[in-house]
Formats: C-alpha cells, structure tokens, sequence
C-alpha cells in the first residue's frame, strides 16, 4: 500500500508543479514562418498553414508573470516537404511578444518524387 501512494504521489506531484502559462504559439510561429522565408528555405504562400501542428515543450514561470516558453513547430508546405522548428521565447497573459524569438531549425524532410520513363 506505501508503494501504490508512493507511485501515485510521484506521478500526480509534476502535473500539480506544472506552469502552463499564456497560450501563445501564434507569436514564435508567425515569427519562424518569417525566418523559414528569409532564410530561403521555404516561402510562406508555399506552406499549407492548416496542417501545422504547434506543441507546447515547455513553460516556466519567471518574475511578473512572464513565461519563458518552448514551442515545436512542424510545418508542411503544398507539395509535402516538413520543416521542424524549436523556438524560445517570453510571453505574459497580456502580451505574447515579451521577447524575440530564438528559432532552431532540427529537421527538413523533402519527399523524393520519382518520374518512371
């Protein structure tokens, strides 16, 4: 019996700890669109912005209610091609852009169309 409250004490305690923080993904995600364009990698008319899939990695609160905040970002252009992006910056429940945006390109993945002959 001490183990089972032992177990479910260790497994309830982070979700108690955890900071969730303003939702604020639209901010780092126009941000890396922007980044994804200029850095020549993709142009933003070419991504299919309805299969971007956003996931909050992290929250941390810091003084005065300003949030350092970790997104993932995968974004899909028309013809397949995926760009996975980490990013980090702050954020408040009154505004999303407390900080720029540090932008961490981890994966681009292009789909290899062969034409038969």
């Amino acid at each position: 019996m001490k183990k089972f409250l032992l177990v479910t004490l260790l497994a309830v305690l982070p979700i108690l700890s955890f900071a969730k923080g303003p939702d604020c993904d639209s901010w780092p995600m126009n941000i890396s669109e922007g980044w994804l364009k200029n850095a020549g990698i993709v142009d933003i008319i070419n991504l299919d912005e309805s299969k971007t899939k956003s996931t909050l990695l992290a929250s941390e609160k810091k003084a005065k209610g300003l949030y350092t905040q970790i997104y993932h970002f995968i974004f899909y252009d028309t013809t397949g091609n995926t760009y996975e992006i980490i990013t980090n910056s702050d954020a408040s429940y009154e505004e999303c852009s407390m900080s720029g945006v540090d932008i961490y390109l981890i994966s681009k993945s292009y789909i290899n169309k062969r034409v038969n002959k």
